[in-house]
């Protein structure tokens, strides 16, 4: 494991998958070989995690590497010290999540991002879901939410929905 350089690997790979998206390659399990994806995996990520970075990156010029290593620091910080480097053997069932134009106290996007920013955290996102997509960004933007803030604010709160419903709250009342 190598802690030290782990933002100058991952910032590698991440240019590695962009310019691999760019050129037409698709398919996360094709774009990382086996040394790749064991440094993936010893820090709590997956080839589609970067897949999906990429391919939004090609697409919208979002939401950039900046926001994907700090989102996965929070991850990986999670995963080697909460988790003690040992993936969930779950996979959240993100069609029961609420749906994307359900609200909480008027704010859209906010019941259905509860459960997907801690699938994220616990690495139990199904490769179907991405965290940071361009309906989460539209969330934080709207709300004025750093994603990287965000995901931190999940490990604090845990499993309290209103500890996160009040702080959202707080958020859109400073502006």
């Amino acid at each position: 494991m190598v802690h030290y350089t782990f933002a100058q690997t991952f910032r590698t790979l991440y240019d590695k998958a962009v310019k691999l998206y760019s050129e037409g390659r698709r398919g996360a399990e094709t774009f990382f070989n086996q040394d790749e994806s064991r440094f993936l995996a010893a820090n709590g990520i997956t080839a589609q995690h970067l897949y999906d970075y990429a391919e939004d990156h090609c697409n919208y010029g979002e939401p950039g590497f900046e926001i994907a290593l700090g989102v996965e620091l929070i991850r990986r910080d999670y995963f080697l010290n909460a988790q003690s480097g040992k993936p969930s053997a779950e996979v959240a069932d993100s069609d029961s999540w609420p749906a994307k134009s359900d609200s909480i106290r008027g704010i859209e996007w906010l019941p259905r991002i509860l459960p997907k920013v801690r699938a994220k955290l616990w690495g139990e996102l199904p490769a179907s879901m991405m965290y940071c997509c361009g309906g989460d960004r539209n969330f934080f933007q709207t709300n004025d939410i750093h994603p990287v803030e965000f995901i931190n604010l999940a490990w604090r709160a845990g499993d309290n929905d209103q500890l996160i419903i009040d702080w959202v709250m707080a958020r859109r009342g400073s502006r």
